[in-house]
């Protein structure tokens, strides 16, 4: 059975980085499924987007090392693994000294991945589908949680479809609509001015003990509806590979983990969105996946990102707790209505985990669990 405190206190980390990005709900959500299926994050958008910055942030809160590097026609291996060992090499030894570089790092951001030219592109292929490092007769597997990459284009050469391959899941990254371009402000202002309250920070190995937890998540539950969608996505000419099919389940369990549940629910499929290689395909994969979970009906929580949602809003769950207790109060229900009453406040409960504002949040779940004091 999973531990979930690790799930609730990565939740809260990416809760904080939602207050601090607005209108990037979307993409943060999927940075917290990557870091949990240890699965790479691709970024497509225009400059100016938060792309970087995001990725920064996140880098901040995560007590590990972290490795950025800008890619260019013209970069080196060495800019990225870190130069020989002069000491060994006077020795007859080629051993690479790869303090402070990639190798080394947790979270590691390649901006402009596309610009990679030919003499990287070997070495980055086997670490980004294996998190392993080799060069020459040297091999080390790499400590790395997450890698995410960012480029305003898709690959146009065949040889840096490759490169994009290896990342599982990807995202559009555009400015935010209109309508919240004010609340962009004030939250750029604020983290231009690094205000005074003690960011949520998560440890590398929170989240090493939550990827180790994933092959506890139960999937058979979904087998039938998973199979039905990659059938559906290869028919409509997804080119969803054995080795991508099997990936994809790491994604979804990380849903069901991140919901904290032992086992996943046909919802969790909504991680398949993101699989797609050309921006032309987004719709149509999203139309298949949502059908194939469209009439749903669960008590359980669901991830809020299934419904395209954005996170719950914090007064309708306080009125629904209001509602529960007045039903709970007045109507003197019988054991079964108690038994289904129980069952919507433990819904409410998980939902409450996704509220992003961390005073609303908190103010809800004491309702909840004062509502749940008098139940029991």
């Amino acid at each position: 059975m999973p531990n979930f405190q690790a799930a609730t206190q990565l939740k809260t980390t990416l809760n904080y980085l939602k207050q601090r990005f607005v209108g990037k709900d979307e993409i943060i959500d999927l940075f917290g499924i990557g870091l949990v299926a240890r699965e790479n994050v691709f970024l497509l958008g225009p400059p100016g987007t938060a792309k970087s910055a995001m990725v920064r942030e996140l880098a901040t809160l995560l007590h590990g090392q972290t490795f950025e590097y800008l890619l260019t026609r013209f970069t080196e291996p060495n800019e990225l693994f870190g130069p020989f060992d002069i000491r060994k090499l006077r020795e007859g030894e080629l051993i690479t000294n790869t303090e402070g570089m990639l190798p080394e790092a947790d979270l590691i951001f390649l901006d402009e991945l596309l610009n990679a030219n030919s003499a990287i592109l070997n070495s980055l292929l086997m670490v980004l589908n294996e998190h392993i490092f080799r060069r020459g007769r040297e091999t080390r597997k790499l400590p790395a949680l997450m890698i995410v990459s960012a480029s305003n284009h898709l690959p146009e050469d065949e040889a840096l479809n490759a490169l994009f391959d290896r990342f599982l899941i990807r995202v559009r990254c555009d400015n935010v609509a209109p309508d919240q371009l004010s609340a962009v402000l004030d939250a750029g202002w604020a983290l231009e001015t690094q205000g005074s309250s003690t960011p949520p920070e998560i440890a590398a190995s929170t989240i090493k003990s939550l990827q180790i937890q994933l092959s506890d998540i139960e999937l058979n539950g979904i087998r039938r509806e998973y199979l039905e969608l990659i059938h559906k996505l290869r028919n409509a000419g997804v080119q969803v590979s054995d080795r991508r099919a099997v990936k994809i389940q790491r994604l979804v369990a990380a849903s069901a983990l991140l919901c904290e549940r032992d086992h996943a629910l046909v919802s969790d499929l909504w991680v398949a969105r993101y699989i797609w290689d050309t921006e032309e395909q987004r719709e149509v994969i999203a139309e298949i996946v949502n059908s194939v979970f469209a009439k749903e009906e669960s008590s359980e929580v669901q991830h809020p990102r299934a419904r395209n949602s954005s996170a719950p809003n914090a007064d309708d769950l306080y009125r629904e707790v209001e509602n529960i207790a007045q039903q709970w109060d007045n109507a003197q229900p019988s054991a079964a209505e108690k038994a289904v009453l129980k069952d919507k406040l433990r819904y409410l409960s998980g939902r409450c985990a996704w509220i992003v504002e961390s005073t609303q949040r908190e103010f809800v779940q004491a309702a909840v669990d004062q509502l749940w004091t008098k139940m029991m």
